[in-house]
């Protein structure tokens, strides 16, 4: 599930470019088909904090909990017909399993070239560029098209429970593996080792399955249910028991009632750190940094190993530090880790606009080169074409992520009279969430402000 690399500007400058490593199946970030804004990059960085800052003091005034409760808790059911919905599951459950088994039988007979690859272009441009944008625009369609999910359900009783200590610690040991593979190998790249990846994670997650439940596999272990299941939280329709439930965007994390246990706040930090690390290996920076090493005989994978999970460290650290410093800002009896575990979800709309800033034109670039390829899989076309975005597209990937970051700062306004009382208290208990959100903003913008460069030592 990687972001920002000279690989995705490859596809979308020609056709004729091999399928370079792809975005990361988990995260998204920029540098694929972002294009730096023609204005400096520290003006860029002071102005995306500068929006956070204004807008914060701007969501200040709405200090009514019955006017923040109304404007957030907002929605309205739409039935579905029983008919029509087991049709719906039917259809969908076998198109995920088709399309999973035409990954793996393309993967490995058809065209070796990634570019020319209908697996290679259907699970990066359309499945984790494409896909992935309705499970937060629209709705988390996930559960029901999941192949795996589909299969598990075939297989016999489990043979144990779950135990409750693990939590959702292994999706996130699974999240950043999954982001470690796409960076440092050339699975997007090669047709051939995708579809073994695949079967292989096949094969671990039906065995998973059938060792603890499918329910407790794809609720705590697998990370794609995760990912997807975080970022439908954000989605304007919800399914529910009674239908269809249409919601304000981000309205059903506002709307929560509980606090996110340890496991599953690093999960959403792992989710937001995977969008910053896609973006840092393909900076000058890190090629500055990193080229020393290299020259003196340092190995590159255990140096983008170390870096993966400093930084993830780092960033789930600095975290708990925040939720701490804001329990005391607060002035409240309410334990520091439910602060952070309440807050956590505020941090969802941050990597959605991420994605949707990188994926968005990726997406739209390389819809040619899938539709031409589709049609003969196994044969590869004498030309792949290749849309040609406008110039300006690249600054509108950065208004994606200040939208992502605006919407961040209104569901943790929201959050905060959810937890706490009076007009004051929730109001200070943001003054560290927002203070790390513009500093966090100003690095981000940074980094697809910056020209980008393949990943050195790899």
């Amino acid at each position: 599930m990687n972001g920002p690399s000279s690989r995705h500007v490859a596809l979308a400058a020609a056709a004729s470019v091999l399928l370079a490593r792809p975005a990361a199946a988990h995260a998204g970030s920029l540098s694929g088909t972002y294009r730096s804004a023609p204005i400096p990059s520290w003006l860029v960085t002071l102005t995306g904090a500068a929006i956070i800052g204004v807008s914060f003091l701007l969501t200040s005034f709405v200090t009514d909990h019955a006017t923040i409760r109304g404007l957030t808790g907002w929605r309205a059911v739409v039935p579905s017909a029983g008919a029509l919905r087991r049709a719906t599951v039917v259809v969908a459950r076998a198109v995920g399993v088709l399309a999973l088994v035409g990954i793996v039988v393309v993967g490995i007979a058809g065209p070796q070239t990634g570019a020319a690859n209908a697996a290679v272009l259907f699970v990066w441009a359309g499945w984790w560029a494409g896909y992935t944008m309705t499970t937060y625009l629209v709705a988390n369609t996930w559960p029901l098209v999941n192949p795996w999910r589909t299969l598990a359900a075939a297989l016999p009783a489990p043979r144990r429970a779950y135990p409750d200590r693990p939590g959702a610690w292994p999706a996130v040991a699974g999240l950043l593996g999954l982001v470690f593979v796409e960076v440092v190998t050339p699975v997007a790249q090669d047709p051939t080792l995708l579809a073994v990846v695949v079967v292989a994670y096949s094969v671990a997650t039906l065995a998973g399955a059938a060792l603890v439940g499918a329910d407790d596999w794809f609720d705590n272990v697998d990370p794609i249910a995760a990912v997807f299941r975080y970022y439908g939280r954000l989605a304007p329709v919800q399914r529910t028991a009674d239908g269809l439930e249409l919601r304000p965007p981000g309205g059903a994390i506002s709307a929560q009632r509980a606090s996110e246990t340890a496991s599953g706040t690093a999960f959403v930090v792992a989710l937001l750190w995977a969008t910053t690390f896609d973006g840092l290996v393909t900076t000058d920076a890190w090629a500055r940094l990193l080229d020393p090493l290299l020259a003196a005989g340092v190995p590159g994978l255990p140096v983008y190993l170390l870096a993966l999970l400093a930084g993830f460290g780092l960033f789930l650290g600095a975290y708990r530090l925040v939720a701490r410093w804001a329990r005391r800002t607060a002035d409240s009896y309410v334990t520091a880790d439910y602060v952070g575990g309440w807050f956590a979800p505020a941090l969802l709309p941050i990597a959605a606009g991420y994605h949707l800033a990188h994926f968005l034109g990726y997406f739209l670039s390389l819809a040619p080169s899938f539709l031409a390829v589709v049609g003969q899989p196994f044969a590869a076309p004498v030309t792949v074409p290749v849309a040609v975005l406008p110039g300006w597209f690249g600054a509108l990937q950065l208004a994606f992520v200040v939208v992502g970051h605006l919407v961040a700062v209104w569901v943790a306004h929201a959050l905060s009279f959810e937890l706490f009382t009076g007009r004051l208290q929730p109001l200070r208990s943001q003054y560290p969430f927002v203070l790390v959100m513009i500093a966090y903003t100003a690095v981000s913008m940074w980094i697809v402000s910056q020209p980008f460069t393949t990943p050195p030592g790899l």
